[in-house]
Parts: C-alpha cells; structure tokens; sequence
C-alpha cells in the first residue's frame, strides 16, 4: 500500500441532526470523516450510509476488542457497510487481527483499510507502567504492537504522532500511521497526552491524522479544516 495521506476529522457528535448540520458546512470539500462509537451507538449503521450517500470518506473508529470469532462475525457484518477504513485494539493479540481480516474481506476480495490501535493518545507512560503494568517503554510497546499487526496481515496502526516515525522504522514505510493527537500550534492539549502538530505530524511519518476538537469546535470548521489541510498535505 503506497503512502497516501489525508487529514481525518473527527465527527464525535451525539447525533445525526448535528453531523449532518456540521458536513452542511462543507460545500467545496468532501473531508474524509471518523465516526467513533458515540454517533454510531446512537445512530447506528444508517448514518454511516447516509455519510457514504453524501460522498464523504469514512474510518469508522469502533476499535472492536474480543475473542476472534466474536471479532471475525462482527468485522463481517461492518464490511457490509462501505466503509474505507476501520480498526481494532492491538491488544487483542494476533489471532484476533487474523480473524478480523478474515472476517473482513469480502467475497471478491476486497476489504476496507484495517488498522490497530497501539496505545490511546490519553494514556501517558506512567499510567502505563502503574495502571496496566507494562514494564516497557511507551515507544517500545508501541512498536511492538504494531509488528504484531504487520505480521497478522493488518495495512497499519493508530499511535500517536510522536511514535509515527518510529514505527515506520521498524515496519516500512509502507505500513500505514493513522495519528489522532493533532492541535495546532497554541492550542489547548484538552485530554490528549500525546500530541503535536498537522507540519510536525507530517514531518514525522504520519500518513493520515484525526482531528476532532481544532476542527469541529472552531469558530469557523471549514477555515480551520483547510489550515489543516494545508499544513499536513502542502
């Protein structure tokens, strides 16, 4: 897969009533968008199809996490759905991303981009070692979770800007990083731990990055969304 490249905005709203009010913004762009669990839990797999119908991109960001099979049969079902790219946690171990590839690739062979989640841009080092009692460094449980997905067949990983360029060393530049934890530069961190830039993101390896907040909460989304833009992909 060769590297692409796209700014991602998060849709993280509880309805469709104020995603469709937000997309209406939009009248010379298309952007590709994330729906998270939020919107898809209250509105479940119609607005995906209506966002398709509209033309837009979609990561549907549900970061499944369960025994194979469970995985396998519900990866079957979201490859029904159109969809250009979703994900899984990592931490599944590599059974569970094989099964989710089986699961997910149609019968003529096609499938959506299938990514994993490495670490949560809101979990810090600390909480890693003190919470979840990984005694690794964050850079190397990250790569390694991600030569995990490399070897169970996955297109790439979600980690956090900082670790972009790391991974790419250790899996190629063609394996895909999808980085959420993008301000622009002054802004505020919110509940990120991990975060940087759209340049520095850009300088750093990362293929795709997720915005949700700089975009969605700005005075004016579509000024703010091609400032992105402009800076990830100039």
């Amino acid at each position: 897969m060769s590297r692409q490249g796209d700014v991602i905005i998060a849709l993280d709203f509880p309805s469709a009533k104020e995603v469709y009010a937000f997309l209406d913004k939009f009248q010379d762009e298309k952007p590709f968008v994330k729906i998270g669990m939020e919107l898809y839990y209250a509105e479940g797999p119609d607005i995906v199809r209506s966002i398709k119908a509209r033309g837009h991109k979609i990561f549907l960001d549900l970061k499944l996490h369960d025994i194979p099979n469970t995985v396998l049969r519900s990866m079957r079902v979201l490859s029904q759905l159109g969809v250009d790219m979703t994900n899984l946690h990592a931490a599944g171990t590599v059974p569970m991303m094989q099964a989710a590839i089986t699961g997910l690739t149609r019968e003529d062979g096609t499938r959506p981009m299938l990514i994993a989640v490495t670490q949560l841009t809101s979990t810090s080092e600390k909480q890693l070692h003190d919470e979840l009692l990984i005694d690794a460094s964050m850079p190397q449980t990250v790569i390694q979770y991600a030569k995990n997905a490399q070897f169970a067949g996955l297109d790439g990983v979600v980690c956090s800007p900082l670790e972009a360029a790391q991974v790419k060393a250790a899996c190629g530049d063609s394996f895909q990083t999808v980085t959420p934890g993008i301000r622009f530069a002054g802004s505020t961190a919110d509940d990120q731990q991990r975060i940087t830039t759209p340049e520095a993101a850009k300088a750093g390896g990362s293929d795709y990055i997720v915005v949700g907040r700089p975009i969605t909460q700005a005075d004016d989304p579509v000024a703010a969304y091609r400032r992105c833009v402009h800076e990830f992909l100039a």
